[in-house]
């Protein structure tokens, strides 16, 4: 009987564990005390041993962080969204003078100066470039025992759109807008009684779309347009009755009367062709090249207006610096040599001739 009871003990004992056991595995204690103890430090520091040797940078009177207002502006201007927009801004005044005193050779004492102003406004993010552009330049000549003339007069504004498909390629589809005139009018000197140019006088303007190819460090740039309207301003009267510029001229009757005036504006449709490019040769030594072709469809196709423009700049340091420059133009569109007879009227209207201009000139370049 002793036996059976101490079996049916240990039986027992055992199925209570098993049940606590399989309990304890779904339920977490509550309440359990926590077994850390919170422990303060205080440290005295009165008696530590001073450094020896301290550093010319380090204050121990100065408990002010080391930096100074700037230096807060300078990281606030790192952590500006960057801008996609690039200016480029140029002034350029070149002066030449030559003075005799008492020269066997002989000589005039004459002086000459020119300005020449540019603007660059361009903006480029992924697919999209906008480059904007204009020239202005102006130039006079004074010698003795004449008046003064004109030696160089241009305004010259561009404008390119340009979108492509993926941030890879440098080809873009763009539209491109260009416009040209001068300042002030023009004589054959040494006659300065009837100008042969004008303000507007010609001015041409050209519109088209097309394809562009664009280097990736902007310093070459082909242009090809196979649809550009080029327009012709003659908004002189007396210009636009003699037919410059390949305006329509005036109708005369045999009296000399002019029956129906000479148009003021000249269209043409064509193809279009243009190329800038600059490099640096040698040091101190760079070259700029811009080229435009232009044919009429209407008209003479195959007949090409050309304009090319060609500068070396020899840089003496930051702001002193030399420039040679040419510049060759051809259009049909403008006569020379036109003939009279002893009445005035027009036997011979002209030809077209090669024009060419070469400028040698040193001066101050100021960039900004």
């Amino acid at each position: 009987m002793l036996h059976n009871f101490f079996i049916r003990l240990s039986f027992l004992c055992l199925l209570i564990m098993s049940v606590n056991q399989i309990s304890s595995q779904d339920t977490i204690p509550k309440n359990t005390p926590s077994d850390s103890v919170l422990i303060i430090t205080i440290q005295d520091r009165s008696f530590q041993e001073k450094p020896r040797v301290i550093p010319r940078g380090i204050k121990l009177a100065n408990s002010k962080a080391g930096l100074k207002p700037s230096d807060f502006d300078l990281a606030l201007r790192r952590r500006r969204l960057p801008s996609f927009w690039t200016n480029k801004n140029k002034l350029g005044i070149s002066m030449n003078e030559v003075a005799f005193v008492n020269w066997s050779a002989g000589g005039n004492n004459s002086i000459s100066a020119l300005a020449d102003l540019k603007f660059e406004r361009n903006y480029k993010f992924r697919y999209i470039k906008w480059d904007n552009y204009m020239d202005l330049r102006y130039g006079l000549n004074l010698q003795e025992n004449q008046k003064l003339r004109k030696t160089d007069d241009a305004i010259r504004l561009s404008s390119t759109f340009g979108y492509r498909r993926d941030t890879i390629s440098n080809w873009f589809y763009s539209v491109k807008a260009n416009f040209n005139t001068q300042f002030s009018n023009g004589f054959k000197y040494p006659d300065r009684s009837s100008p042969i140019s004008r303000f507007m006088a010609p001015g041409y303007s050209f519109l088209g779309a097309g394809t562009s190819y664009i280097s990736p460090n902007q310093k070459f740039n082909l242009y090809i347009s196979p649809l550009t309207q080029k327009t012709t301003f003659v908004l002189d009267q007396d210009l636009a009755d003699k037919g410059a510029f390949g305006v329509e001229k005036a109708e005369i009757d045999a009296d000399g009367n002019i029956v129906r005036e000479g148009e003021n504006i000249f269209l043409e449709f064509g193809f279009l062709i243009s190329n800038s490019w600059e490099a640096i040769l040698f040091e101190n030594v760079g070259i700029k090249h811009r080229l435009s072709l232009y044919s009429d469809y209407l008209r003479r196709f195959g007949n090409i207006d050309v304009d090319w423009e060609l500068n070396l700049e020899f840089r003496i340091n930051r702001y002193i610096a030399t420039t040679i420059g040419t510049q060759l133009i051809y259009d049909d569109d403008i006569l020379f040599n036109e003939q009279k007879d002893d009445d005035g009227n027009v036997t011979d209207p002209g030809e077209p001739k090669l024009q060419f201009r070469q400028l040698l000139g040193v001066g101050v370049s100021y960039a900004f």
